[in-house]
């Protein structure tokens, strides 16, 4: 089986999916749908990319471009890898509550990787490596090239300096080679009396060829301190010029990507000019993360801290929405009249911070409660009975203490995006 590497001749964007195919025997296009349909639905493709394209080296390399990220040696491949890497975690945490984009995601990612077992073992238990091997054995002695030999001797008869041999007759003498060195010959291979020295039988002394000189390779600067504080700076500026007229999240979002354009543009420059190292990569993906994490917070959420109190006299008065953005946001209906068989609704919502509603000490009180991230206290719990959880959901009917005759209903809904909901039931 080959090795797992990408491919330099199918190779559309990275060489990832035709490495994939040569590697698993299948046709490369099967990965290339695949990974576009996971990286449309919830960006798992992306990421698969992403992260496969740093981690597998080129067909024909063995450093893969992640080990050049690490050590500063950052290219337009790497760059782009990086960038889709930090795509898909977008994607993928903005469609992190889609169960059934999930699982579609899940169920093709099991189907490819079971496609591609069954390849790797049908051609295993075929035999194709035994005869690829030996197509291949025969293919190189047939291909090998000759074994290299000396030209032919020159050899002319001499009229006053004939050699006598053993017989005492005499014969040709070799002057020299057809091509090559020239000289005269001996009979122990000596060209004019001396030994030929390496590499001057078919050309020209080794030892005689001017060589370059080695160049001296300068150290790229670095450019990761100039591109950490220019994106802490373009955070802080994006993040206080939005600070009073927007939400929360929006103005986080704001200085976020901000900084995470510098950061992408210190990853550019860095592929042409100077270098970065593995604190700015580890940057950029922090900073795509909080990024993911300011996009998830409720647009309720206001960067101004306040405490609105309402206290409605009458049952009229009661209003059917009481709205904080972050801050504390007290309904007190301490001294309000429910008359018997009368219902009467209201809805409180705060973004971040703190629901608190006291009850009339006779009201039957129907509660449904809702708290992204936070505490719920009901009457009867300990007061120092703190549970912070997320995502939590309780409808609960409150009745009056026991030897108090009940007089009408109290139906409310209980929002906080961030924070506690706390119930009161008044003492008189």
């Amino acid at each position: 089986m080959p090795p797992l590497r990408r491919s330099r001749a199918s190779k559309v964007v990275g060489g990832v999916c035709g490495g994939l195919g040569r590697h698993f025997d299948l046709d490369p296009v099967i990965f290339r749908v695949v990974v576009g349909v996971l990286s449309v639905t919830g960006g798992v493709g992306l990421i698969f990319y992403g992260f496969a394209w740093l981690l597998l080296p080129l067909a024909g390399e063995e450093e893969n471009e992640g080990r050049r990220l690490l050590t500063g040696r950052v290219s337009g491949a790497s760059l782009a890898a990086v960038l889709l890497a930090l795509v898909g975690c977008g994607v993928f945490l903005s469609m992190l509550r889609s169960g059934s984009i999930l699982g579609f995601a899940l169920t093709s990612t099991l189907a490819v990787c079971g496609a591609a077992v069954w390849s790797q073992r049908r051609r295993t238990a075929s035999g194709e490596d035994e005869l690829r091997r030996d197509v291949a054995a025969a293919i190189a002695v047939a291909e090998a090239p000759p074994e290299t030999k000396a030209p032919p001797l020159v050899e002319f008869p001499s009229w006053w300096k004939d050699p006598i041999v053993k017989d005492g007759s005499t014969g040709k003498i070799a002057i020299g080679y057809l091509w090559g060195p020239h000289g005269v010959v001996d009979a122990d291979g000596r060209v004019n009396g001396e030994v030929p020295k390496p590499g001057r039988q078919w050309g020209p002394d080794g030892s005689a060829v001017e060589r370059p000189a080695p160049s001296i390779r300068r150290t790229p600067y670095s450019i990761g301190g100039l591109v950490h504080l220019f994106a802490c700076l373009a955070a802080v500026l994006g993040t206080a010029l939005t600070w009073e007229t927007e939400p929360l999240g929006q103005s986080l979002q704001t200085g976020l990507v901000a900084a995470l354009a510098v950061f992408g543009l210190g990853l550019v420059v860095s592929s042409f000019l100077g270098r970065t190292g593995f604190g700015t990569v580890f940057q950029t993906v922090s900073t795509a993360l909080l990024l993911a994490v300011a996009v998830a917070l409720p647009q309720r959420i206001t960067t101004e801290w306040v405490r609105e109190t309402w206290q409605p006299a009458t049952v009229s008065a009661v209003r059917a929405d009481y709205e904080v953005g972050t801050g504390v946001g007290t309904l007190d209906l301490s001294r309000l009249a429910v008359p018997a068989g009368t219902v009467v609704g209201t809805r409180v919502n705060v973004g971040a911070g703190k629901v608190e509603v006291i009850v009339p000490k006779d009201a039957v009180v129907k509660l449904r409660a809702e708290v992204g991230l936070g505490d719920l206290q009901l009457p009867g719990q300990p007061p120092d009975d703190i549970d912070i959880a997320p995502d939590r959901d309780e409808t609960r009917t409150l009745t009056p203490p026991a030897g108090t005759a009940p007089a009408g209903t109290l139906d409310l809904s209980l929002e906080v995006g961030l924070g506690q909901v706390e119930v009161i039931r008044a003492a008189s």
